[in-house]
């Protein structure tokens, strides 16, 4: 009888023993696992992830861009929609940024960039297919906008879908030419992807084989704009609706609103007086080459300050071979006196 009674004691200790051990493991790979996480992003889990939102949330008009904010109880606003945009900003978990390989700058972020299943108009905050976007997205960790263009940094980790087709990954702005030197542009996401593409306007294309996992400046925004995000795509610059295919294109396109417009004297523009206007997500045009008088020639996302107070872009560059925030070729920076700086010209939000 005591034998008896001693075993379920004996038996619980054992299960609790284990359940403790397995408790602690668990716990070690989750940590383990978060130390996988790629350089280029963390996320800062905190309880006030969502910029504190609590309280009566209210709408408010603004203008120059016409949009509709959303605030919280203490006044902070929460999300922004531009009216003809779909591209929403939407406060959430702190995020880190940075791309180590190549530069020290880190862009430590609460936004989140998503876009609307339709374009925004003036109290379209009251329509249902707002309020199940909103509620499935508002402080969701989903990838958005962000966490797409980070993934074709270098050191970026590979993602292959359920057909084994690389669709992340450190990406190449393209091959070299014979000098050794320059690199090839036209090389847009279905290059980068390896495989045909089908437009909405009928147009089948096909990927040139030495430029697989290579995408340049404008092919990077449609790689994590378009193929990625779901906005709709042009198979060049006239047909159809969507993103255009240059980076001239989408300037001059009729997707989105102008942010910045180009400014005179033409054609070569000048350089836009106030960036205050900018919001993360907005696609940022350059003058680079002086040879073609009347075209953008170069185009990034906008992400926001750093860490140091420098409003950066991302982009996919010759210099750099590929998308980076780094300073290879000029800093990634609108303000200052930079390369970049002073070839900037114009900012769309889609």
């Amino acid at each position: 009888m005591p034998k008896r009674k001693g075993r379920p004691v004996v038996h619980a200790v054992t299960v609790l023993a284990l359940l403790a051990g397995s408790a602690y493991f668990t716990y070690e790979l989750r940590k383990d696992e978060k130390a996988k996480l790629p350089a280029t992003r963390t996320i800062t889990e905190n309880p006030n992830g969502l910029g504190g939102a609590s309280g009566k949330q209210t709408w408010e008009r603004l203008n120059n861009p016409a949009r509709s904010v959303l605030r919280d109880g203490k006044g902070a606003v929460i999300a922004t929609f531009t009216d003809g945009a779909r591209t929403a900003t939407l406060k959430g978990p702190t995020r880190t940024f940075g791309e180590p390989a190549n530069t020290t700058t880190k862009v430590v972020t609460d936004d989140w960039v998503r876009l609307t299943p339709e374009t925004w108009t003036k109290g379209a905050e009251k329509q249902q297919w707002f309020k199940d976007w909103f509620k499935q997205y508002y402080g969701s960790e989903e990838d958005d906008v962000f966490a797409f263009a980070f993934q074709y940094t270098q050191g970026a980790p590979v993602k292959k879908d359920d057909q084994g087709i690389q669709y992340a990954g450190h990406a190449n702005y393209g091959p070299l030419k014979a000098d050794g030197v320059d690199r090839y542009e036209q090389t847009d996401f279905y290059d980068y992807l390896g495989i045909p593409y089908t437009f909405r306007d009928g147009v089948t294309v096909y990927p040139q084989k030495d430029r697989l996992r290579s995408v340049d400046c404008s092919g990077y925004l449609r790689l994590v704009y378009g193929y990625r995000a779901r906005y709709p795509l042009m198979s060049d610059n006239t047909h159809g609706d969507g993103l255009p295919r240059t980076a001239d294109g989408m300037a001059r396109g009729k997707e989105g609103v102008d942010i910045i417009k180009l400014q005179g004297p033409g054609p070569w523009y000048v350089r836009p007086k106030n960036t205050d206007v900018l919001q993360p997500g907005d696609l940022l045009f350059f003058k680079m080459d002086h040879r073609t008088a009347d075209h953008m020639d170069h185009s990034a996302i906008y992400l926001g300050p750093d860490t140091e107070g420098h409003k950066v872009f991302i982009s996919s560059r010759k210099e750099q071979n590929g998308p980076t925030i780094g300073d290879q070729g000029g800093v990634s920076r609108l303000d200052g006196n930079g390369f970049y700086a002073g070839l900037f010209r114009s900012a769309k939000r889609l």
